[in-house]
């Protein structure tokens, strides 16, 4: 391969694991606006919009086991207010945001982060029990 070729293919490679690299901030940053969108759009009854939020998964469980479209399965799962961000830490493509009264799980996909799991409790010494989750 010519040596013209080779930097080419570096200078390429180079260039796309810096635009498709964040720091650790800004994907807690992004996760953390992913989760307070979908709350905002849950307390204002906005079912659509917080439907768009769920990941595929999570939302073809919801209907799934609603036997309904998801904003009228949405609706009736009855989330609690979360209230305001307390923290979130971010795992690989995976993500945990802790607000006031809720913590949801999210995960990161070509078109950003979608909550996986949302009214969730922790439980001593098990998994969190959640409301709304994929499978």
């Amino acid at each position: 391969m010519p040596p013209w070729r080779r930097t080419g293919l570096m200078v390429l490679a180079c260039g796309v694991c810096l635009t498709g690299c964040a720091t650790l901030g800004e994907r807690e940053s992004a996760a953390s606006r992913a989760a307070l969108r979908f709350e905002r759009s849950v307390r204002q009854a906005d079912w659509s919009r917080a439907c768009a939020a769920l990941a595929p998964q999570t939302r073809q469980e919801l209907t799934e086991s609603a036997k309904a479209p998801c904003a009228k399965a949405l609706a009736e799962e009855k989330l609690p207010y979360a209230g305001a961000l307390r923290g979130s830490e971010v795992y690989g493509q995976q993500a945990q945001v802790v607000l006031t009264t809720d913590t949801l799980f999210l995960s990161s996909f070509p078109t950003g982060w979608l909550i996986t799991a949302a009214g969730c409790e922790p439980r001593s010494q098990q998994p969190y029990q959640c409301q709304v989750k994929g499978g």
